[in-house]
């Protein structure tokens, strides 16, 4: 049986799957790691992040335990409870631990124990099976180095870079070539994590198709739709910590806050719009 085979052989629906009980309206998530193709290094750094989006009920990593390259794993598998899972490489040059990764997240998503999956892989191999996740109802995130091929990031419903989640960001020291000088763009450019997207665009693009009549709309409605026409999208990967400190940096659109029923709420316009 192949792999495309374990991930279309199971039903297209997933209605009569048993629903778990819900203490709170956080999201249950499965962490699913290939330690073949992800270091020890970005653990805790993928675990907090996903802590952001709801509560973790599985992590398991996957790898054949006899290799002496997967030693440094072992030292932290313990501390951070993640269960790990022994597939040996019956072949060489195959690898086996896709294949096991991609059963247990069928079958975890048939437990009906989970509303969503982190694939920590910086492998292509996932792509099918984040489009099948999703295709379920799934909530899916991604996370890889930047080496990660286009087609899964595209994939997931969100994608994290790895090496973004380990940058400590200086909200005051934007490094994103947005402001940068031509030197600083040049090396920049030979250490960017990600292609670049280009944000003007993309931002005017959506005010355009959601503000009111006076031209404004609100900033999280357009990070929330820029996070899904561009699943990589990170204000991290520009070097900010907030959208709005990102926004601003572009010097292209005029952002208002208003107070309503106890909550600051932060809107966005085009430069110049009456």
């Amino acid at each position: 049986m192949s792999v495309k085979d374990v991930i279309i052989g199971y039903p297209e629906s997933i209605g009569d799957r048993p629903q778990g009980d819900k203490m709170n309206d956080d999201k249950r998530f499965a962490v699913l790691i290939d330690a073949d193709n992800v270091s020890d290094k970005y653990i805790k750094h993928i675990l907090d992040e996903m802590s952001n989006y709801g509560i973790i009920t599985y992590k398991r990593i996957y790898g054949d335990w006899t290799k002496p390259t997967l030693g440094p794993w072992k030292n932290v598998l313990l501390d951070n409870s993640i269960t790990p899972i022994q597939q040996y490489s019956y072949t060489t040059g195959k690898n086996a631990t896709d294949s096991a990764m991609i059963i247990d997240a069928m079958d975890i998503l048939y437990s009906g124990n989970v509303e969503g999956f982190c694939i920590v892989s910086s492998d292509s191999d996932f792509t099918r099976l984040a489009s099948r996740l999703r295709e379920s109802g799934m909530y899916v995130v991604g996370m890889g180095e930047k080496k990660t091929p286009s087609a899964f990031v595209s994939a997931c419903n969100m994608f994290k870079y790895l090496e973004i989640l380990t940058q400590s960001v200086n909200a005051g020291e934007p490094i994103t070539a947005v402001n940068k000088t031509n030197a600083d763009k040049k090396e920049l450019a030979d250490d960017a994590p990600i292609p670049q997207i280009d944000l003007i665009n993309a931002i005017t693009s959506i005010i355009n198709d959601t503000s009111d009549e006076d031209g404004w709309c609100s900033l999280g409605q357009v990070g929330n739709i820029l996070t899904k026409r561009f699943p990589d999208f990170d204000v991290r990967n520009y070097g900010f910590n907030k959208l709005t400190k990102l926004v601003r940096s572009l010097q292209k659109f005029e952002i208002k806050s208003e107070k309503k029923n106890n909550q600051r709420q932060i809107y966005i316009r085009i430069n110049g719009k009456e």
